[in-house]
């Protein structure tokens, strides 16, 4: 079967009904019970795919754009289908530096084309042979870890927010963390 070529709400499959997916749910019942679909942050970053919730309800998807981790996918009477990106092996970098250490260190990950994420107390980077030889070349000190890997996102602590009524007395809001988005592509 091809999810390119029909749109279909379900199609049959051995075993129940597969649900056909091309954006996520923008209403959400949080009174719901959640029932997680655990993918793999590379089939994440797909918009065709097909994968299982932990209780066994099958999805093709078929989407307008890419899920990311915490999207309601789904929601039936019974429960809220969200999507659970999969922890990986990373390494993880102490910010307990300078901040132009910081700033250099996120600089040589970056010319190298190598994906970054930060937290309010550590940058990270999936565990791979050329961030490994980098880290070690530069003398930053890691550690191997698991983690959920969203690259682009930038945890930026205390965040400046103006409106039009606050211009002349700006409202810091709590710790923000800004998407930069997909990376650019040569």
């Amino acid at each position: 079967m091809s999810l390119g070529f029909m749109r279909v709400e379900n199609v049959e499959v051995v075993g129940g009904m597969l649900q056909m997916i091309s954006k996520p749910v923008s209403d959400v019942n949080l009174a719901l019970p959640e029932v997680a679909v655990r993918v793999e942050r590379l089939k994440l970053a797909k918009r065709l795919w097909r994968g299982a919730a932990e209780d066994g309800v099958e999805f093709g998807c078929e989407l307008e754009r890419p899920l990311k981790h915490g999207d309601v996918l789904w929601q039936s009477a019974e429960a809220r289908y969200v999507i659970r990106q999969e922890e990986e092996a990373v390494l993880e970098i102490s910010l307990q530096v300078a901040a132009s250490a910081a700033a250099g260190i996120g600089w040589a990950v970056g010319n190298l084309h190598l994906e970054l994420m930060s937290e309010a107390g550590r940058l990270l980077t999936p565990d791979d042979k050329a961030a490994r030889q980098l880290l070690e070349r530069i003398a930053v000190p890691f550690r191997e870890t698991r983690a959920v890997f969203r690259p682009g996102r930038f945890a930026r602590g205390e965040v400046v927010k103006t409106t039009e009524a606050t211009v002349a007395t700006p409202m810091i809001s709590a710790a923000g963390v800004d998407e930069l988005g997909q990376s650019h592509k040569h």
